[in-house]
């Protein structure tokens, strides 16, 4: 595995180079500490399996260079390993393409299983950011819109992203997705648009509306994001995604 580090931090971004070079056999870790420095090493080498981004960078804001990063190269998972780990920050990288969230926080043992998840097809997320709960009415025209900034700047979970640790999730095989649904989801959950889902799957932007639409209410969520954090936490408490859409589906990389 190749991994493409940024962080401009010079003593986490070493720590953190010598870290990951430890997770696998064969695994290559190139360490740039600036936005600069990443467009040039991508650029230069179209070899890299991974990339590890931190949110805060001196020449660039970490979430535009995500959103870059995803419409340049959108087969090259971005994990974003962050000193944040506000709700705001993880679902703003999730809508932004990001394929895990890791706070920086986390022990040896939650990055090497985040970073497992993400090269095997999954998503990883924070385990505070799961416990989704199902089959919630949607919010009354009183409520804060699910996702709207609070007063002090964090994005509330909203009526249908509350914390439930004990609550039992269906699998993805219980959501019962037909195999057009399967390959939308596959495609969603790598951050792609509709515009470019429609194009991989040659099918009308409106078509794929209708089938995201579908797919979010077999998941019983109001949006993509709560999609994302929905299965992350089934294939988190299923110990991997093994889940697979049905024949002619497409794989998640």
């Amino acid at each position: 595995m190749k991994v493409l580090l940024v962080d401009d931090h010079p003593l986490v971004l070493s720590a953190l180079q010598a870290l990951v070079q430890t997770i696998g056999t064969g695994t290559t870790v190139s360490g740039v500490d600036s936005a600069a420095a990443a467009r040039a090493a991508l650029a230069a080498d179209g070899d890299f399996d991974l990339v590890l981004l931190d949110l805060a960078l001196d020449d660039a804001d970490g979430f535009d260079v995500l959103v870059e990063f995803r419409a340049a190269y959108p087969a090259l998972p971005v994990v974003v390993v962050s000193a944040s780990d506000r709700a705001s920050d993880v679902i703003r990288a999730i809508d932004s393409g990001a394929m895990g969230f890791v706070p920086k926080k986390s022990s040896h043992g939650e990055l090497v299983a985040a970073l497992g998840m993400v090269m095997t097809g999954s998503m990883y997320v924070p385990p505070s950011m799961l416990g989704l709960e199902f089959g919630r009415p949607a919010a009354s025209a009183g409520d804060a819109a699910p996702g709207a900034p609070s007063p002090g700047g964090d994005v509330p979970l909203g009526p249908s992203l509350q914390p439930e640790p004990h609550q039992k999730l269906p699998s993805l095989q219980e959501v019962g997705l037909t195999p057009r649904q399967a390959e939308v989801l596959s495609l969603l959950l790598q951050g792609l648009p509709n515009k470019l889902i429609a194009r991989q799957l040659n099918l009308s932007v409106e078509t794929v509306k209708d089938h995201v639409a579908a797919v979010l209410r077999a998941l019983g969520v109001s949006s993509r994001t709560q999609a994302v954090l929905a299965v992350s936490q089934m294939t988190q408490d299923q110990g991997g995604f093994s889940w697979r859409p049905a024949s002619g589906a497409l794989p998640l990389r």
